[in-house]
């Protein structure tokens, strides 16, 4: 079980996944703390970007559920919910080569997934009927068959316009464990036995009166591994929940999972945040959420509705951890002019693929292995650019190096920056064509942050495949002006038209009003 050893995708030469989806090794950018009320507490984390690779930024062994609602194999137009770029260029990966596609996108996924589940940890896949079983196989995979505990079939009801076929009214969850360590936690999801199960049916084949017969009894049974529990298949029981997100999923069901294979505290993970429901359910049930979401709409209305869950609550102020919005891949200019300067060259220098720190006075960094080239990072703020003075000085600091003491060869040197001003290009040109003897000569390599031989630097960026060239943007926030007036009693006009925005071919996708 099954043939094939190898996942579909799969390079057994050290590669894995990589052949199709490379490394990129970025940083994630926080964008808003929404605070409760109590900043000790380790915040959750709400992530924009594309899913595998913000999980290869994770720690391994860090996550004790996962519940992933990824899209279907079914129709194209139906998965792309809210229809942005980032949705469109992701889908296109999962369709195109047909199912195999699909599943090698999934693949890649699922094996980081089990990378960053503890040996205690459990994962849930919700799918349909049109690729479950395929699913299913390469999850015997990846994860193991024998670890394999369910299939849980999800039932619905509900028109349909089927004629030759019986109506398709259910979904498909499979339930691994990452380890033979993996528990789950009966008594958190009892629900009563049927009405006709009498005391003179007995329980467990047991008369009533037996001892311990009737506790038993009035403590319920495990849900069987069909769900058509009343308040998860009536939709009119969770219609107030719905947001228009045609996949979604109701709360009760996602409930019942956490509630199974997790404890308050744990982490809970959902690399297709969608709608938000999982990260409402962990909210309310105390366990700590990670999610992401390739679509930045579907990002922004998951935090408001993870605010809305807390305020309307109205818990104590110390009863919910703060989440933080991150963005991954494009980065907010104004956020980064923020940013104290030591804390910005680290940003660079991970974006660059430079993380090697450095001690060395006038030098910020280090990129590459053996001959390792010094790297140096100019200002956070956008509008300053770097000077002669900065470039003299860099050059002097590497010609201190111990490595180059006595050496007259080529000392190489990379100054990463917002821009430079032209007599510092003027002086780093100087530089290449003067060889002083005590010296040697000194090639600085001048490179904006925005310009595209920055991201060429991103790991993995070499390879054949140009789906990543957009990933390392930066970019200016919109100019949002709101205008309003009153067009009779209770009724105002809003308008939005007025607003800007400041980076080539962006455009304004999303504008929300808070009436309150």
């Amino acid at each position: 079980m099954p043939v094939e050893r190898d996942p579909l995708g799969w390079d057994p030469k050290n590669t894995g996944f990589r052949n199709h989806y490379p490394i990129i090794n970025l940083p994630t950018q926080i964008v808003d703390r929404v605070s409760f009320g109590a900043p000790d507490l380790e915040p959750n984390r709400l992530i924009w970007g594309d899913n595998l690779h913000v999980m290869r930024q994770l720690p391994s062994a860090s996550i004790d559920l996962i519940y992933i609602d990824p899209p279907f194999f079914s129709n194209r137009t139906y998965n792309v919910i809210w229809g942005d770029q980032n949705e469109e260029r992701s889908f296109s990966d999962i369709w195109e080569g047909g199912l195999d596609g699909y599943l090698i996108w999934l693949n890649a996924r699922l094996y980081e997934m089990k990378r960053l589940l503890k040996p205690t940890g459990s994962i849930y896949v919700h799918c349909d009927w049109h690729a479950s079983h395929y699913i299913k196989v390469e999850m015997d995979k990846i994860f193991g068959y024998e670890n394999f505990r369910n299939e849980i079939v999800w039932c619905y009801t509900g028109p349909s316009a089927a004629k030759r076929n019986y109506p398709r009214k259910h979904d498909v969850v499979l339930f691994y464990a990452r380890s033979s360590e993996t528990r789950l936690n009966g008594d958190a999801i009892r629900v009563p036995y049927v009405a006709e199960f009498t005391p003179a049916r007995g329980v467990y084949g047991r008369s009533y009166e037996e001892e311990g017969a009737a506790a038993r009894h009035e403590k319920g049974k495990l849900p069987e591994d069909w769900w058509a529990d009343g308040f998860l298949t009536n939709v009119s029981a969770w219609r107030g929940e719905m947001i228009g997100y045609p996949t979604q999923k109701p709360e009760a069901l996602v409930r019942r999972v956490i509630q199974a294979s997790s404890n308050p505290g744990d982490v809970v993970f959902d690399a297709f945040a969608g709608g938000g429901g999982t990260g409402i359910a962990a909210q309310q049930l105390n366990r700590k959420w990670i999610m992401c979401d390739q679509s930045r709409v579907a990002v922004a209305v998951t935090a408001e509705r993870l605010k809305d869950d807390v305020f309307a609550r109205e818990l104590g102020t110390d009863a919910v951890p703060d989440f933080e919005v991150e963005q991954w891949g494009m980065y907010e200019t104004q956020k980064l002019a923020a940013m104290p300067p030591a804390d910005f060259r680290q940003f660079v220098l991970h974006c660059y693929d430079a993380r090697i720190p450095s001690d060395d006075e006038g030098i910020h960094g280090y990129k590459g292995s053996g001959a390792r080239i010094p790297v140096w990072v100019g200002s956070p703020r956008h509008r300053e650019r770097v000077s002669a003075v900065d470039v003299n000085a860099f050059a002097e600091a590497i010609t201190k190096l111990e490595r180059y003491r006595g050496d007259e060869g080529l000392r190489d040197g990379v100054m990463l920056a917002w821009g430079f001003q032209r007599e510092a290009m003027r002086a780093a040109e100087e530089l290449r064509q003067r060889d002083v003897a005590d010296l040697g000569l000194v090639r600085l390599n001048q490179i904006s942050l925005d310009s595209p031989a920055f991201r060429e630097h991103i790991s993995g960026q070499s390879t054949e495949r140009g789906d990543y060239s957009s990933f390392l943007t930066f970019v200016q926030p919109p100019e949002v002006q709101i205008a309003h007036k009153r067009l009779k009693r209770l009724h105002y006009g809003f308008d939005a038209g007025d607003s800007q925005v400041f980076n080539a071919g962006a455009a304004i996708i999303n504008v929300q009003w808070d009436f309150d």
